[in-house]
């Protein structure tokens, strides 16, 4: 595989991602729940599927290696939900502070964390400490030029927004019949109007948030 074009580190070989790791690659780290409530519309995998759909996009145009997406994590509001997987924070940073340390221990001095979830930043941002290697974006950041779009600004899960992304990614797994919702998070874990969601303005904020992702590595990095 060659070492200028993008890479899942799964896909590659051990002496393959020392090569990449040694010449001073970008390592991007996703994080994304595999399993948890989005709401009776959306699949569990819904952060999951977007981390990971995010991560083949900068494989596709950055010489980048995307780690295998971080599943689970700290979402203490989603825990009544049958199904829904759920770290303590301490547990949580722990487990992330374990991967980043295989990584520097294996010669990565470039890391970005990607973050899908809301719950997970303060975590995250705690691990910080100032670190020159490390970038950390988190998605509420992300594509803000495609908001545009969004007919129904308030919300925030498995709303306009969310519902878009997983119409564009894996339409069939949208329970459409479910949209509308019947009451508050505490009954229907969801926020928001998914009622206006549509493929088009999922593929764009999908877009927008790569481009912005992009454009923040260089920032950092050149």
């Amino acid at each position: 595989m060659p070492e200028n074009t993008g890479a899942w580190l799964e896909d590659l070989t051990w002496p393959e991602a020392k090569a990449r790791f040694d010449a001073g690659t970008v390592v991007v780290v996703p994080i994304g729940a595999a399993a948890k409530a989005h709401g009776p519309h959306l699949p569990l995998k819904t952060d999951a599927l977007t981390a990971r759909a995010l991560g083949q996009h900068l494989v596709e145009r950055l010489p980048v290696v995307v780690a295998p997406v971080v599943g689970f994590g700290f979402y203490p509001a989603f825990t009544a939900f049958a199904g829904s997987q759920h770290l303590s924070a301490a547990t949580f940073k722990a487990l992330l502070s374990e991967l980043l340390g295989n990584l520097r221990s294996h010669g990565v001095k470039r890391i970005v964390l990607l973050n899908t979830g809301v719950s997970t930043e303060t975590p995250i941002d705690e691990l910080s400490g100032g670190a020159d290697d490390l970038l950390i974006l988190h998605m509420r950041g992300l594509g803000v030029t495609a908001e545009r779009l969004i007919e129904v600004r308030e919300g925030g899960h498995a709303d306009e927004r969310e519902t878009s992304v997983m119409l564009a990614l894996d339409p069939r797994s949208v329970r459409m019949d479910r949209l509308a919702l019947d009451g508050p998070f505490e009954r229907t874990g969801a926020t928001g109007d998914p009622t206006r969601a549509t493929a088009f303005k999922g593929e764009r904020l999908l877009a927008a948030r790569v481009d912005d992702i992009i454009a923040a590595i260089a920032r950092r990095w050149g």
